[in-house]
């Protein structure tokens, strides 16, 4: 790997600026962009041979990290290795900036409880601590503020410097992301096996437990967040009340607005919208609700994450950007998983391809129309 103080150049490549794409060279110095210029040039260099250069991905929301940790019912894998494998993945899908999520407040079908969460979150502080991984993580929260354990659970981590965003989720029956119930039941009653009878007690229990602790829950994980100045989120709204309810406790982003209504009254609001790129990739949401395509044709998409497919994040900005949508061309689909969702965390010194930002960058080679991430750099330093 080259030291910081090295001076680096790239040649012959497809800068994906943030307005537009043009052909030229990019020099690094100190892990940071100090030059770029268009058309041809002599200065020796490393050739990209007209492969697209890109900022280093930028990605809010991905329950990613459980999949390593919990591979299977009842087994648990080593938390530290199960973050690098995580993070072996996340940089070579070209992700440079990662905000894990964990969750904070367990349904009572959840394999995972706060023990597991504190486990992972030590793993990821002692890696970014020990330097040991390639991108560079910090932690979401994702509150699940109708169960009762929630702010017991969130306290936790509440004087943690790592927390940089933090979400509100309620994924009782009748609302949200199940605002039908049979898509609710299609959902959990599949999962978890239960009979007819066994399901509709379960979900009068589920609402119960929201309509008794996700008011309180929210108000209090709201007021720490302003306090703190940590980002907040809202997840899956889907009325106008959900919206004014997210104005009112300060949000930031909206994560998956599950109805066309709540993504333009949460983009009216000034929240950043942000949708799966799986959603994108796929042609719709899998549980049926509003798709990210149609968002994006109706103007109201600012921000994609990979959720759960860490690849799907490259691949849907390049979906997007190959005129799915007629409005939005390959620079505006990168600034949704670089620039935007930056800017939206406070992390202004990422994002994009200009003089004085990071030297987070990603070479992408087109094979067809799928794009192949080649080399990954963060801050100069080649980490794939």
């Amino acid at each position: 790997m080259q030291g910081e103080a090295d001076e680096r150049v790239y040649r012959n490549a497809r800068l994906v600026l943030a307005d537009e794409v043009v052909d030229g060279h990019l020099v690094l110095r100190g892990g940071s962009i100090v030059e770029i210029g268009a058309g041809a040039t002599n200065i020796d260099g490393v050739d990209l041979e007209g492969d697209y250069l890109v900022p280093g991905l930028v990605e809010l929301h991905t329950d990613h990290l459980e999949g390593h940790y919990a591979p299977r019912p009842r087994v648990r894998w080593d938390p530290k290795v199960a973050l690098l494998a995580h993070d072996a993945q996340i940089a070579a899908a070209g992700i440079t900036t990662v905000f894990d999520a964990l969750r904070v407040g367990m349904d009572e079908d959840a394999e995972l409880g706060i023990d597991d969460m504190m486990r992972l979150e030590a793993a990821i502080c002692e890696g970014v601590d020990r330097n040991r991984l390639r991108a560079e993580h910090f932690i979401h929260l994702r509150c699940e503020v109708s169960a009762p354990d929630c702010l017991d659970a969130f306290r936790q981590f509440e004087n943690h410097g790592g927390v940089g965003l933090v979400s509100l989720m309620d994924h009782a029956p009748g609302q949200r992301q199940f605002r039908h119930i049979e898509a609710y039941r299609a959902y959990y009653q599949g999962k978890l096996k239960m009979p007819d009878d066994v399901f509709d007690r379960f979900c009068a229990r589920r609402i119960a437990q929201s309509e008794a602790n996700s008011p309180a829950n929210r108000s209090a994980i709201a007021r720490h967040c302003a306090e703190r100045g940590i980002v907040l989120a809202s997840h899956d709204d889907a009325t106008d009340a959900h919206v004014d309810d997210a104005v009112k406790q300060g949000v930031h982003i909206a994560e998956f607005p599950t109805t066309l209504e709540a993504a333009r009254g949460s983009h009216e609001a000034g929240m950043a919208v942000l949708m799966g790129a799986p959603n994108l990739v796929r042609g719709g949401s899998h549980s049926g609700n509003v798709s990210a395509r149609e968002l994006a044709e109706a103007n109201l998409l600012d921000i994609l994450s990979s959720d759960y497919i860490p690849f799907s994040l490259i691949q849907a900005a390049f979906v997007l950007g190959d005129g799915l949508v007629a409005s939005i061309d390959l620079a505006a689909a990168i600034r949704m998983v670089t620039l935007t969702p930056a800017n939206r965390v406070g992390l202004t010194d990422r994002g994009e391809l200009a003089i004085g930002k990071r030297g987070d960058l990603v070479r992408v080679r087109l094979d067809g129309n799928l794009p192949v991430v080649r080399t990954v750099w963060r801050q100069g330093r080649r980490v794939i």
